[in-house]
């Protein structure tokens, strides 16, 4: 195998490896706490402390053996949520910069672009949602103090919800949303426009793209908090609507029925709760 295909398969086989893994963390931490994939649990709060075999060690460590008011402390700690939603960003925004990385491999072809590049484009795009996921964990923290999530991380107030949903369907609306969509949509306008060689240039391309990627995504990511942080059936469709919305094709004509549909979702749960 030539060397250009050997390094593009490598790269590729390690950006999707680390999404798998992230997905595979989720899921055995879910398990691991007792949880179903949809952020229900599963097993008796008594029993929980005795199974974090599928936590990393860092979120396990101090964790293991509570149970009770110890495990609800646990999980609401930083140490814990951050790591969490970071790793939650790289599973659910990894799939959603492969058309990026791609549009970026075009460019090598090219000799405009290098693998360096490239590289550095998937760890400024994903340092930048890591630092996103990082603040998340504060404000996770903050709204279960405030008595607005359970310890599971979902809300525990149906005007909570109902709030979110509709600041999440009005936020598509906006022209700063349709600004970072189009951005998202036209990965190919971002390089031409701003290109920067090399390993750091790839880096400060790629943190740029996630800036604009939060602009894009952040509402959507904060709807999490309806329905569970730990829900892997909303992490996954989440995911795919994000992907979905990002496609040039698909994505303009997805985005103010989405927000319409946000709106209505919110409005109906407001009601249910007078």
């Amino acid at each position: 195998m030539p060397a250009a295909a050997l390094g593009r398969s490598a790269l590729w086989i390690g950006f999707f490896a680390v999404i798998l893994a992230s997905w595979w963390v989720m899921y055995t931490m879910a398990t691991g706490m007792g949880m179903d994939l949809f952020g229900r649990m599963a097993m008796p709060m008594g029993e929980m402390g005795a199974v974090t075999g599928g936590m990393s060690d860092g979120m396990a460590g101090g964790m293991g053996g509570m149970s009770g008011s110890q495990m609800d402390m646990g999980m609401t700690s930083l140490s814990v949520l951050i790591p969490m939603w970071m790793i939650m960003m790289a599973a659910m925004m990894g799939p959603t910069f492969v058309f990026a990385t791609a549009t970026y491999g075009d460019l090598i072809t090219t000799g405009a672009g290098s693998r360096a590049g490239q590289l550095g484009l998937v760890l400024g795009f994903l340092m930048v949602w890591f630092g996103f996921g990082a603040v998340l964990g504060v404000v996770h923290t903050q709204f279960f103090k405030l008595g607005w999530l359970n310890t599971m991380g979902s809300s525990t107030s149906a005007l909570f919800s109902a709030a979110l949903l509709i600041i999440a369907g009005l936020y598509q609306f906006t022209p700063l949303k349709d600004r970072c969509a189009a951005h998202c949509r036209s990965p190919m306008v971002h390089f031409l426009a701003h290109w920067r060689p090399g390993f750091v240039g790839g880096v400060r391309m790629g943190a740029r793209d996630g800036a604009f990627c939060i602009g894009c995504c952040w509402a959507i990511m904060a709807l999490g908090f309806v329905g569970g942080a730990m829900n892997l059936a909303w992490m996954g469709a989440a995911t795919l609507i994000m992907t979905l919305e990002k496609l040039p094709d698909l994505g303009r004509w997805m985005t103010r029925p989405l927000g319409a549909a946000f709106c209505v979702a919110g409005l109906g749960l407001a009601l249910t709760a007078f």
